[in-house]
């Protein structure tokens, strides 16, 4: 289907839930799913629900739909559980509103533990593990736990090699702070998901999971909550990382950033590290605005944060949340092109 035939605004609907996520679109079976953080929701491209299944107790963040499976894949989080998953979701099941994550047999986890780790690193010697503050010394790499989600070839690889899911860590707003300006994203191999993936007792979180195939270090300067939805555009190869922006004067604080997908990772020392430390670090995209001071690139488009996901031929379907006067949370979907112009980048059509 050709992004231009797509519809140029899809209505999520509203929802007694925090506000909306992340979008993933099955542009094969006409259907996009939204994240409202407790819920997924299933309608088709009129923006006519089809289903929905809730009942999560966790946060569910950005999602992304995998075209080899057919599936929804998304990051789950329950902090004060110290528990961090990827969820699945047999979206085919999801068929009327009101199914039950837990309970319906939609939804399957798989725990990742290097996430968990950083997450509850003590950093200041105190043997204290607050869980949750923005402004405490814990937590490597200012890990607040893990938000954006996508599909795609591995760093560099060819662009028809085997898609990777690719995992963005959530980093915690701190201005005080020198070794929290990458942001993280993690690798994993999803076919090895079924060997490990279970149900999920929210109750009682299970630790079925696996390794991270890698961890690659980006250079952005600290942000609000670290990258808020991920999504791979195999049109320019890139990668596109929507955040809440940073606070940090030394940075310019942009709202989207993009990462080179063609250029390999470089083994480097990375900033800021008490002890140091050398990982594969991703180059920006030398394309939007320049800020010399710290040598980063960015854009000023400011949706995406809450939704994006690309269509292919510089087209993109971008969620602009919403509350209405009801005090509910809803979304339109706006189709948007890619013009490469800054400072947005971005234009809706």
């Amino acid at each position: 289907m050709s992004a231009t035939s797509l519809p140029h605004n899809i209505y999520s609907g509203a929802f007694k839930t925090p506000h909306c996520q992340g979008i993933a679109i099955d542009t094969e079976r006409k259907y996009i799913y939204f994240s409202y953080t407790t819920m997924l929701v299933k309608t088709d491209l009129s923006g006519k629900l089809i289903g929905s299944c809730g009942g999560l107790t966790g946060h569910l963040g950005c999602i992304d739909f995998n075209d080899d499976d057919g599936k929804v894949y998304g990051s789950l989080e329950y902090k004060a559980k110290k528990a961090f998953y990827c969820a699945t979701f047999d979206v085919d099941k999801i068929d009327r509103p009101g199914l039950s994550a837990e309970e319906d047999g939609i939804m399957k986890t798989v725990y990742l533990p290097d996430v968990v780790e950083d997450f509850c690193e003590v950093m200041d010697g105190s043997g204290v593990f607050d869980g949750d503050t923005a402004d405490t010394p814990d937590h490597r790499y200012g890990c607040s736990g893990i938000d954006g989600t996508a599909f795609g070839p591995v760093f560099g690889e060819a662009p028809d090699s085997p898609k990777m899911l690719m995992i963005a860590y959530g980093i915690y707003r701190n201005n005080s702070r020198d070794d929290n300006d990458y942001q993280i994203i993690v690798q994993y191999d999803w076919r090895r998901f079924k060997d490990c993936e279970k149900p999920l007792n929210q109750d009682d979180p299970h630790k079925s999971g696996l390794r991270a195939d890698e961890k690659y270090f980006v250079f952005t300067g600290n942000t609000t909550y670290g990258v808020q939805n991920l999504e791979y555009d195999e049109y320019s190869r890139r990668w596109l990382m929507c955040v809440y922006p940073g606070k940090k004067k030394t940075f310019p604080n942009f709202p989207l950033y993009m990462i080179d997908g063609a250029k390999a990772p470089v083994r480097t020392a990375i900033w800021g590290q008490k002890t140091p430390e050398v990982h594969p670090v991703l180059s920006l995209a030398e394309d939007g605005i320049y800020d010399e001071k710290s040598g980063v690139w960015g854009w000023e488009w400011l949706h995406g944060s809450t939704g994006i996901a690309s269509l292919g031929d510089g087209y993109f379907y971008i969620s602009y949340h919403g509350t209405t006067p009801e005090g509910l949370s809803d979304s339109n979907v706006k189709l948007c092109r890619w013009n490469g112009r800054p400072p947005l980048g971005f234009e809706e059509v």
